[in-house]
C-alpha cells in the first residue's frame, strides 16, 4: 500500500488526476473503474481541464462505474448516471456507448449484476479503480456487515449511509434504501486502486484502515489491504488521527 498525504482537496484531486492520466496515457485503451460523490468531483474537474487542453485522449476509454440506486433511472438528477454525465462524461470525448453505469431500473436485477460482472470482464478487467470512503469505512455501496458481497449485488444501505447522502436529496425520504453495487471481489480484480479522501469526517474511517491490525467486515475498506496496488490519498485533515 501506498500513502499520499496532501495538504488539501484541490491537492488530492490534482495527484489523483495525474495518476489517471499517466495511466491513460500508457494505455489510451484503458478500462478506468469510476466512483461519484462529493470526492472525486475535483478528479473529474481536472481530467476534463486536461483533455479541453488537448493533452488527454478518451475516445478509446471504457469505464465502469461502483453502483448505482435501485428505482433511479439515468435521467434522474439524483441517479449515478446523472452524475457522471454531468461531472465527467458530457465534457470528453468518451464515447457514450463504453461508459457503463448500473442500471437502477432493470427488469431483472439479479441478472443484470452477473452481466454486469462479465461485461468488466469482456472488457478485459479493470485497469485501475477510483475509490471514495464513506465515514463507516464503505466502499462503493459495501456497507459494514457480519458478511460482504462478493461480485455485483443489490445490496441494502444502512441508516448512516441514508442520512449521509441525503444531502444530495431534497429530503431524507427520497434516498432510496437499496443501491446496486460492485462486491469486494469484483473491485479487488483491478489492477490498481486509488481511494481518496478528504476532511475531518473521514478521519476515523482512514484512521482504521491506516492502524487496524487485521481485516474486518465491519471496517469493508480494510479488505483493501490485500490487494497488491493500492494508493491512498488523503488530505491533512483526513490524515490527522493516523498520525
Amino acid at each position: 500500500m501506498k500513502l499520499i498525504v496532501e495538504k488539501n482537496y484541490d491537492d488530492i484531486s490534482k495527484m489523483a488526476a495525474k495518476i489517471i492520466s499517466d495511466k491513460i496515457l500508457a494505455n489510451p485503451n484503458i478500462v478506468l473503474g469510476l466512483a461519484t460523490g462529493s470526492t472525486p468531483i475535483g478528479a473529474y474537474k481536472e481530467l476534463i481541464r486536461m483533455y479541453k487542453d488537448g493533452f488527454l485522449d478518451f475516445s478509446n476509454v471504457t469505464s465502469f462505474n461502483l453502483d448505482e440506486y435501485v428505482g433511479l433511472d439515468g435521467n434522474s438528477p439524483y441517479s449515478y448516471r446523472y452524475f457522471m454525465n454531468e461531472n465527467l462524461f458530457n465534457h470528453i470525448n468518451i464515447k457514450r456507448e463504453k461508459t457503463f453505469v448500473p442500471n437502477g431500473k432493470t427488469d431483472n436485477m439479479e441478472d443484470f449484476c452477473k452481466n454486469y460482472d462479465k461485461k468488466i470482464e469482456e472488457a478485459g478487467g479493470i485497469d485501475i479503480q477510483i475509490l471514495g470512503i464513506g465515514e463507516n469505512g464503505h466502499i462503493a455501496f459495501i456497507e459494514p456487515d457480519s458478511s460482504l458481497p462478493v461480485n455485483t449485488s443489490i445490496v441494502d444501505l444502512t441508516e448512516d449511509t441514508i442520512n449521509v447522502n441525503s444531502r444530495f436529496f431534497d429530503s431524507v425520504n427520497e434516498v432510496p434504501k437499496t443501491a446496486i453495487s460492485m462486491g469486494i471481489g469484483s473491485i479487488l480484480k483491478a489492477k490498481s486502486i486509488v481511494l481518496l479522501a478528504n476532511g475531518n469526517r473521514k478521519a476515523d474511517a482512514i484512521r482504521d484502515i491506516l492502524k487496524c491490525e487485521g481485516i474486518s467486515t465491519q471496517i469493508p475498506a480494510s479488505l483493501l489491504l490485500l490487494h497488491p496496488d493500492v494508493t491512498i490519498i488523503v488530505d491533512e485533515e483526513a490524515y490527522s488521527k493516523s498520525k
